[in-house]
């Protein structure tokens, strides 16, 4: 059995292959992946792979699952905390990998299949495309501020009266005019974006009874249903409901020395996208579901002051539940809060 690391980058790849006992057979740097192909099939026994995961792992992880006995994808940052060398480049890097990949210590990242790749690829455009249409009406508003104008509070700005009202307005100079319309035919584009985008997710979610299940829980919406089931993927992967906070980034800092135990803000690992549509959800879910607004009010502890911490809260136990649902085939069941 041999052991293959691989520092890949986009134009050249580093590679080190240990054999059986560790000790160097090759090494060296080719400038693609299909010299490193070569290179593999040539080798005269069994092999396993190590890299890290990067833009573009999961390619990789096609391209070299047929020709290895196991591949195996390295979180990053796990990565850098295991190796904190002054000497760092490329080939040593691929060293590194190849000897952590010998020792069984390799600190893994789950690669999910292509499918569910591609639905975590959309789910997140939808979130890109959301996010520059906000800042396009942040745009529209500061433009009617800099002219000195107030929007009227009835109809909303958005609505269809609101953007015929838009439309109409006459602004003081013809920048000012030229400006409104740029930014309204970005706003008209980026909505046809989203309702594209919306309308394949739509087609994915029907197809997958996992959202279905999600969505059984009060205030818990198709968009967010759909991004916890996605990025679990397989909820068999997580030993418990803590490793699916941690994971999600929905726990808190730790600062632990002797009887000194710090907590800080979250540790905002993982998906961003599911962060904030989980965090809406629970917004939802409290003011729905009695059993979800107890845990929010038992954290808030009637302080105005912990609204964010309990919704915070209340989120990372909204992604633990949700979990739980997936591992056990079970839709949400409200039970009536403790007294």
């Amino acid at each position: 059995m041999f052991y293959v690391g691989l520092d890949i980058h986009t134009k050249r790849i580093a590679f080190c292959v240990l054999s059986d006992q560790g000790q160097l057979v090759q090494r060296g740097q080719v400038r693609g992946l299909d010299e490193v192909l070569r290179i593999l099939k040539g080798l005269p026994d069994r092999f396993e792979v190590c890299y890290e995961a990067s833009c573009g792992y999961g390619h990789y992880h096609d391209l070299l699952q047929p020709l290895a006995a196991r591949v195996l994808v390295a979180h990053p940052g796990q990565l850098r905390l295991i190796f904190r060398a002054k000497n760092k480049n490329d080939r040593n890097d691929a060293e590194r990998l190849a000897k952590l990949l010998y020792l069984g210590e390799t600190p893994i990242v789950h690669v999910p299949s292509l499918q569910v790749r591609t639905w975590r690829e959309l789910i997140n455009c939808r979130s890109q495309v959301i996010a520059k249409r906000t800042r396009a009406k942040n745009a529209v508003r500061a433009l009617l501020r800099g002219a000195g104008i107030a929007p009227p509070k009835q109809p909303g700005l958005w609505t269809k009266k609101g953007l015929a009202w838009l439309r109409r307005l006459e602004l003081p100079t013809p920048s000012q005019q030229l400006r409104r319309d740029l930014l309204l035919e970005e706003i008209e584009t980026l909505l046809r974006q989203v309702r594209r985008i919306e309308q394949q997710l739509n087609h994915q979610a029907q197809h997958t009874p996992a959202v279905g299940q999600l969505r059984s829980i009060p205030g818990v919406g198709i968009r967010t249903a759909e991004a916890v089931a996605a990025f679990v993927d397989d909820p068999e992967r997580f030993g418990n409901a803590k490793a699916v906070g941690r994971y999600f980034g929905l726990v808190p800092c730790q600062d632990q020395s002797g009887d000194k135990n710090r907590l800080g803000h979250i540790t905002r690992e993982g998906a961003p996208v599911v962060r904030q549509l989980v965090a809406e959800a629970a917004w939802q879910a409290q003011r729905r579901s009695p059993a979800v607004r107890a845990y929010f009010e038992r954290i808030q502890r009637d302080d105005p002051r912990r609204k964010k911490i309990a919704l915070v809260a209340t989120a990372h136990y909204l992604v633990r539940v949700m979990w739980a649902m997936l591992k056990r085939g079970t839709l949400w069941e409200e039970k009536a809060p403790a007294n």
